[in-house]
């Protein structure tokens, strides 16, 4: 299977059991205060439905590939003990799902398609604190099964750990860093006074808290450089996918059969020193010397077994020599640390991690109101680049739990036409003994809906612009 295929495949897994859950958690709580759902649906169904499923008359039913369900599955013409029955399906479309709840306005009905006398077993007769609760159904469970999955994860795989100080040849910066005056192997120890301990922290205060100073490690000095007030301004415009990366050393993993290396004499295991009697150990750097040299003989230096030797090696036209680099930071790194968890021990760190990724992701999004920041919002092919280019289940649950997080965040955000809007208006009729009428919900509900299309053109928008380098 073709990369491309392998991170389509992993994002539509990662979708179906985001909304499915999502609106698993609405569908509980509906049942726990006896209110009607009449349809569950994973993605979509515009004109015609994957699979329609309803149990009646003591038996299941199904559907497939249909587009009008028949008459006879109508709750008004099912035995009574059966019209309590949840139609499930699976749509086509996969830009989410819904829970139809009886008495309910939503995404699938307006005002207008309500009951004409309200029922007991309807959303909108129950109390305002059960309704409460049935919207954010969605949201807590979204939030706890992130917090599950990054347990999970952290349980069955354990953690790796890069300390920032502990990436012994620094770091390679992007341009806009570099000309902000950060050098190549520069490692950062200090946020405007604040010590820097971990890589995520190190890049989240660079990005999100304005900094005036930061302080790095230069060679054997500590520098200060002073950062400008327009760096998010062109970070915004320029959207680095990342600000800076690990030098990594070049140890050779493997050899390409037949290939340059292998018959120069290169061996697995081998470190990568220098090229033309030029010392340089990192990954980067060499490989960027390879491109200088291509169509031409290199004489490349590494250490094997604690000696060094030089050898003579042809560049390809694609600036390769034929060798699979060492990946594995375990390998590569003194300062590595990896760390096992029992479940129990998991869970904690779980919360904390999830709790920890959460609010970095909301402080991040002042990004987007500030110039330039509508630039770094992204649709699908942004969400489907985050997986890897092949199969790896601590990678998919990973970003599932992550998806999970903003997924709940963004639900909770008071905006008609997501479950926020509903919150809102709940909380606003709590407070004040004031319930919003079913045609004013019916309004805003359309407002909201408009607001998100547009939110959403834009996001898949730049996707586009991005693909063909018009971004």
């Amino acid at each position: 299977m073709s990369p491309t295929l392998i991170k389509i495949s992993a994002l539509l897994l990662s979708l179906t059991l985001l909304v499915a859950t999502h609106e698993l958690g609405h569908l509980a709580f509906a049942k726990l205060f006896r209110t009607r759902v009449r349809r569950y649906y994973i993605f979509f169904n515009w004109k015609f439905s994957i699979i329609k499923a309803k149990k009646f008359g003591g038996k299941w039913h199904f559907l497939f590939f249909n587009g009008k369900t028949p008459d006879s599955w109508d709750e008004k013409n099912l035995a009574p003990e059966d019209q309590d029955n949840t139609l499930w399906g699976l749509g086509w479309i996969p830009l989410g799902g819904y829970c139809d709840i009886a008495g309910m306005v939503d995404e699938t009905k307006s005002a207008d398609d309500l009951e004409s006398t309200p029922q007991p077993w309807e959303y909108r007769t129950k109390p305002a604190w059960q309704r409460l609760l049935i919207i954010c159904g969605g949201i807590l469970v979204n939030f706890l099964s992130a917090l599950l999955l990054y347990a999970c994860v952290f349980s069955h795989w354990g953690k790796d750990e890069l300390p920032l100080r502990e990436a012994s040849l620094g770091y390679d910066y992007h341009e806009v860093m570099l000309d902000e005056g950060f050098r190549n192997g520069d490692i950062i120890y200090a946020v405007d006074g604040k010590d820097m301990y971990e890589f995520a922290d190190a890049t989240t205060a660079v990005l999100l808290s304005n900094p005036r100073e930061v302080t790095v490690l230069r060679g054997d000095s500590l520098v200060n450089i002073s950062i400008s007030a327009g760096l998010i301004e062109r970070i915004n415009r320029e959207s680095p996918k990342s600000i800076m990366t690990a030098r990594m050393p070049f140890v050779v993993k493997s050899l390409v059969s037949g290939s340059n290396a292998e018959k120069a004499g290169l061996m697995g295991g081998d470190s990568l020193v220098s090229v033309n009697d030029t010392m340089m150990t990192a990954f980067s750097d060499i490989t960027a010397v390879f491109k200088q040299h291509k169509e031409d003989t290199v004489k490349v230096g590494f250490y094997r077994a604690g000696n060094y030797m030089q050898l003579p090696v042809y560049v390809s036209e694609s600036a390769t020599i034929g060798v699979y680099p060492e990946t594995d930071i375990s390998h590569l790194f003194k300062g590595y640390r990896h760390r096992d968890y029992t479940f129990w021990q998991a869970i904690p760190a779980g919360i904390s991690h999830g709790w920890k990724t959460l609010v970095t992701y909301v402080t991040s999004l002042k990004i987007l109101f500030s110039p330039g920041g509508a630039r770094n919002l992204g649709g699908f092919i942004t969400m489907g680049s985050i997986f890897p280019p092949y199969w790896d289940w601590h990678a998919f649950w990973d970003i599932t739990a992550l998806l999970a997080l903003i997924l709940a965040f963004m639900n909770i955000i008071p905006i008609p036409g997501l479950d926020g809007g509903h919150v809102m208006f709940t909380l606003w009729e709590m407070i004040t003994g004031r319930k919003p009428s079913e045609k004013f919900l019916s309004v805003v509900q359309n407002i909201g809906l408009f607001l998100l299309l547009a939110l959403m053109i834009i996001a898949n928008g730049n996707d586009v612009l991005r693909l063909i380098g018009l971004m």
